[in-house]
């Protein structure tokens, strides 16, 4: 293989490992706000949870600590719907935005006065340091794990939402939430396990990229603007939208290194523009009457 085209191939790869990172974000987002209505900017935050989570667990746990920290976070947001989402699925939705913007806020600032300011260093598990050759190309092996667990992670959604019960109740108080109360069924358990499971997976995402990014109190909100442009791309409450969304921002940024560096960051905004343009819901978001 020419030496441009496997550096070409290997931006690419490491797009798709950063829209994987993202992906896991932006479903969250999107699960969260399609039952529940519910804008959480406070997502990020359980993204930062999750890294330290494993930086502290690590010690007794060993590697159990990277399956032990986001299954914390998920129980800590059943906590959080229910003593804080929950009062305001029905209202403003200005106020939710407040009461998660103010949630972000508090987590940061939490992890701040907690851990210190200081960026906290967490190396990559040994059994998975070194690369994989395949050919002339060569990657991480740690980040080629990641992109197989997340990729386990989303297909499992996947699955849950199409194959289920609970899925079928989900999706049907998506597209009809006055219809499933008449027919007696509570929403509100199926909130919580929502919002356990959007969290759980920024928590995922924390966990699986503290020994990249490192870990600091911001890292939070970071993420959370890349994973806000992805769910806008995609389109708000689609699953396939997310995906493709996060797929193709990741992409784009990793042939944009490559060819043109000073626009790496500022691609993804690019892109979100000129789907904007052209679909102002977004790649697969539901029709908006108002401005098409």
């Amino acid at each position: 293989m020419p030496l441009e085209a496997i550096f070409v191939l290997e931006q690419v790869v490491n797009g798709l490992f950063v829209g994987v990172n993202y992906l896991l974000i932006a479903l969250g987002l999107s699960l969260i706000f399609s039952l529940g209505g519910i804008v959480n900017l406070a997502h990020g935050g359980f993204y930062a949870i999750g890294a330290y989570l494993v930086v502290l667990l690590f010690d007794t746990l060993g590697y159990s600590a990277f399956v032990a920290a986001p299954l914390l976070v998920a129980v800590i947001g059943v906590g959080v719907e229910r003593v804080f989402l929950r009062p305001f699925y029905k209202a403003d939705p200005a106020l939710s935005l407040l009461l998660t913007f103010g949630l972000a806020m508090v987590i940061e600032q939490s992890l701040r006065m907690i851990f210190g300011a200081s960026p906290r260093p967490f190396s990559i598990p040994q059994f998975l340091s070194g690369q994989i050759f395949i050919g002339d190309f060569i990657y991480s092996r740690y980040r080629f794990a990641i992109l197989i667990v997340a990729t386990a992670a989303v297909a499992g959604l996947w699955l849950l939402l199409q194959r289920t019960p609970f899925g079928r109740i989900v999706r049907a108080g998506i597209q009809a939430p006055d219809m499933v109360g008449a027919l007696g069924i509570s929403l509100k358990p199926y909130l919580t396990a929502v919002a356990a499971l959007g969290l759980g997976l920024a928590g995922l995402a924390g966990t699986m990229m503290a020994p990249i990014t490192g870990i600091h109190p911001a890292m939070g909100a970071e993420i959370l603007i890349p994973a806000f442009v992805v769910v806008v791309i995609g389109g708000l409450g689609s699953f396939w939208g997310v995906i493709v969304a996060a797929l193709l921002v990741g992409v784009v940024r990793g042939l944009t290194i490559y060819f043109y560096p000073p626009a790496a960051e500022a691609s993804m905004y690019i892109l979100m523009l000129l789907v904007l343009l052209v679909r102002p819901r977004g790649l697969f978001g539901e029709r908006i009457a108002r401005f098409e």
